[in-house]
């Protein structure tokens, strides 16, 4: 059920009573129970090829008067959780995954850990 107040929020916007109202899904118990370990892909540019997202960040720190900063190098981390213990069978294949749909080899270097 969601309680509006009309003077709070106009029609279909999001206020804090409609947050507070609003039915929460389940917790899932079995999901609880069972040990989950994390694998952490982190996914860079490789050295030799240019980054202009990093470049961008790069000058936007200095105009924001953050000093000391030689250079920005943007990437991607993707965190993947595996039901149970992370054995060298799963690591093969998560590896195979983050060389071949996380990370493009032709211009990425990928760095896989488990947490």
């Amino acid at each position: 059920m969601i309680i509006r107040d009309p003077g709070c929020a106009p029609f279909g916007a999001s206020s804090p009573v409609d947050r507070l109202a609003t039915p929460r899904p389940p917790v899932r118990l079995d999901r609880l129970e069972r040990p989950v370990a994390r694998v952490v892909v982190d996914v860079m540019l490789k050295p030799e090829i240019l980054d202009p997202q990093g470049k961008a960040v790069l000058g936007a720190m200095g105009r924001l008067g953050f000093s000391g900063v030689e250079a920005v190098r943007q990437g991607k981390r993707f965190e993947i959780e595996v039901d149970g213990d992370v054995t060298p069978e799963v690591f093969s294949e998560l590896e195979r995954a983050a060389g071949t749909l996380l990370a493009n080899p032709v211009i990425e270097d990928y760095a896989i850990h488990v947490e």
